[in-house]
């Protein structure tokens, strides 16, 4: 006993020391982005309004322009320049020069880095969301969920583990190389290019730049000319972290411009990852594995949504609900599109052919696992799944029959909330794995499946103030919910949890008052 005794006190002693650090906040710096142009003071951009963009050498005398506007309303944003093919390529080799001395790096640098993004991402949730809601016109609680919780999930699981997955890992040498040490290291490639998508601008952005960032490389982001607007904005906020560490301020670039601009970007790079529709996907071609593709997204508007629709009516279908828009502004433009449910589908209709990339939802009737399946896996895509029943077993087994990347068992779409896991497709869905150490790692078909860990006395419940219809405190909720769950002080966060605490709280209140009074 006298032997052990010291032991566990010093085993405590370290148990308690290591509890009084999380106490301490870590000393991150702020930063100050200038939003000047972006914020909202009423007015109408002028037509000959240039939004600002970091100086990209010859970049700005492009003749070109990418004029951006609210969908929603149409209103004019502003326009940022259509960079030519050699201006693109200038800015790979610009951003190749810079990588060579951030390779260098060590990981605490480059996760003070990280903490000095998640910093300002939580002080500024409402003006990010804002400025992506105006961009792509979604809701400022669409975009909180979308754009600001997943992109902070990604920073606090490359805190939390980021480094550990680069680092080299050991292998068995084998029986004939008994005597040697085997193992895997993993360097940075070098600048790696992502051509992305409108749809999520923030986190699209971010997304890949994070993961390119921390592992050592450079890289030059291609935003969606359909949400450029936003883009330059966020890029302010990446080039503002990036001085305040003393990082070479050319790792990063974002470009803007068409297709010839992401076509220079795709033959020059070191790696490519696109997020975008299978019809641009397949015109970078794959030639000698060098490129690392998956279609994600594809753009989509009312009048192709309502050619679906239509087909499909032909052909037998019958819609049994069909939501409206609600109050959406006397300045709001045709461009919105009402939630459908249609049923009597089948594979013969464009609409189970087609990526919809809309508030679309076909039913199709079967009358056993094996048909569902079978039905499941009749498509060209392949991205996810989300399998229901009151059998975990039973979702869980239909589930694992699904030809698909992703997978969650009596949830939704839960597998990219947990940024370990790699997300990807197949088919026409894409190839390849970006998120989680598969992202690294992408030589194989990986599925990610996600279940309740206590099925079924732990279930996912969506918070009253953000069920539909929202609450006014809606959004406060949200921020409030995410500070708590990312802020980087132990007392801010519980600062926070009072405020989720209070607002639900409030809210329970308010929905007994009513029951009450309408008994």
């Amino acid at each position: 006993m006298a032997f052990w005794w010291p032991l566990l006190v010093l085993a405590l002693a370290f148990a308690i020391c290591k509890f009084l650090l999380i106490l301490i906040p870590p000393k991150v710096p702020s930063i100050d982005v200038d939003a000047s142009d972006v914020l909202d003071d009423g007015s109408q951009a002028q037509e000959n309004s240039f939004i600002y963009v970091p100086p990209r050498g010859t970049a700005q005398q492009s003749s070109g322009k990418v004029q951006c506007y609210e969908p929603a309303t149409m209103k004019y944003l502003g326009y940022v320049p259509a960079l030519t093919p050699d201006e693109a390529r200038e800015q790979v080799e610009k951003v190749r020069k810079a990588q060579k001395m951030w390779a260098k790096t060590s990981f605490k640098k480059r996760r003070q880095f990280l903490r000095i993004l998640l910093k300002y991402i939580i002080k500024h949730q409402a003006l990010i969301c804002e400025i992506s809601s105006r961009d792509t016109g979604k809701t400022m609680v669409d975009a909180s969920l979308g754009e600001i919780m997943t992109t902070c999930e990604k920073i606090n699981w490359l805190l939390s583990e980021g480094e550990q997955c680069l680092k080299p890992e050991y292998r068995s040498s084998g029986r004939a190389m008994l005597h040697k040490r085997a193992k895997v290291e993993f360097h940075p490639l070098g600048v790696i290019g992502a051509i992305v998508s409108w749809n999520y601008p923030f986190h699209n952005i971010f997304n890949p730049m994070l993961a390119a960032v921390f592992s050592g490389n450079g890289v030059v982001i291609k935003i969606s000319e359909h949400a450029s607007w936003s883009g330059c904005f966020y890029f302010r906020i990446i080039q503002s972290a990036l001085a305040a560490i003393g990082a070479p301020e050319d790792l990063v670039e974002v470009i803007t411009g068409f297709a010839e601009t992401g076509e220079a970007l795709v033959s020059s790079a070191d790696k490519v990852i696109f997020v975008g529709s299978p019809g641009v996907g397949k015109m970078g071609p794959p030639l000698a594995g060098k490129y690392d593709m998956g279609a994600l997204c594809m753009h989509a508007h009312s009048e192709m949504l309502e050619a679906l629709i239509n087909d499909a009516l032909d052909k037998g279908a019958e819609i049994i609900a069909r939501g409206s828009f609600g109050p959406i502004g006397e300045d709001a433009v045709d461009q919105y599109f009402p939630p459908t449910v249609i049923v009597n589908v089948n594979h013969s209709m464009r609409l189970m052919q087609e990526e919809a990339f809309g508030p679309i939802m076909p039913i199709m009737k079967f009358s056993s696992d094996e048909e569902v399946v079978r039905l499941a896996n009749d498509s060209k895509y392949g991205l996810g799944c989300n399998v229901f029943s009151g059998s975990q077993s039973r979702a869980r087994e239909i589930a694992s029959q699904i030809h698909c990347g992703l997978a969650a068992v009596n949830d939704f779409a839960s597998t990219y909330m947990c940024q370990s896991l790699p997300f990807g497709g197949v088919k026409n869905s894409g190839f390849g794995r970006f998120g989680g150490v598969e992202g690294l790692r992408a030589c194989c078909l990986v599925k990610s499946v996600v279940e309740d860990r206590w099925w079924p006395f732990i279930k996912t419940v969506i918070p009253k103030p953000i069920q539909y219809p929202v609450a006014e405190n809606g959004f406060e909720f949200q921020e409030s919910l995410v500070e708590a769950l990312y802020g980087l002080s132990v007392w801010d966060r519980l600062q926070a949890l009072v405020n989720v605490l209070k607002m639900l709280t409030e809210q329970n209140s308010t929905s007994g008052s009513r029951k009450k009074k309408n008994d």
